[in-house]
């Protein structure tokens, strides 16, 4: 074999197998979602996660494509990440009421939510989310359309009071929702 074969087949190599991930995806979507949660939909772009990651602008486009696919490919990451935390809530307390239940899942981004609905794709994913939780809520509330009625009235009461907590104005407990209602 000729010596430059020899000499090029370790640049041949690198060509041929990607290089390991030094950041992983994951910390990507995690600054793009911090981007966006205190600037907004105008605050992400390469630059500028590109300076908080400590990666290089060309890799996030090598990796992402575009800013869009970047924002979209973290906006898909968090409801994949609430999706599992919400299934493991409903697992662990299945003998347990409404109020474990959104307790086991902790506080939600509203805001995230709802800057998601303008996308179709992940509106679609809400409403499944939602329909999920609000059939898990009236499990736990009874049978019947009552049962579903006070599921759907206590995920938007739960929903309207994790908006209001992110304000700092939250104006009533959880528990005295679930009181109310039930």
């Amino acid at each position: 074999m000729p010596k430059r074969l020899i000499a090029n087949e370790h640049s041949l190599y690198a060509l041929i197998m990607p290089r390991t991930k030094t950041i992983s995806d994951a910390s990507v979507f995690a600054t793009v979602r911090q981007m966006l949660a205190t600037g907004g939909d105008k605050a992400v772009s390469f630059a500028k996660v590109a300076a908080a990651t400590g990666l290089a602008a060309p890799t996030l486009v090598q990796r992402f494509g575009s800013r869009d696919g970047m924002v979209r490919a973290a906006r898909q990451a968090a409801w994949e990440a609430l999706e599992a935390q919400t299934a493991d809530a409903i697992a662990k307390t299945a003998d347990k009421g409404p109020q474990a239940l959104l307790k086991a899942i902790g506080p939600v981004d509203a805001a995230a939510i709802a800057a998601d609905l303008r996308d179709p794709d992940l509106a679609q994913r809400a409403a499944a989310w939602r329909a999920t939780l609000e059939s898990a809520l009236s499990l736990r509330l009874g049978t019947g359309p009552k049962a579903r009625e006070t599921a759907a009235l206590l995920f938007a009461v739960w929903q309207g009071q994790a908006i209001w907590d992110a304000t700092g104005a939250s104006g009533f407990r959880l528990k005295d929702a679930v009181k109310r209602l039930t």
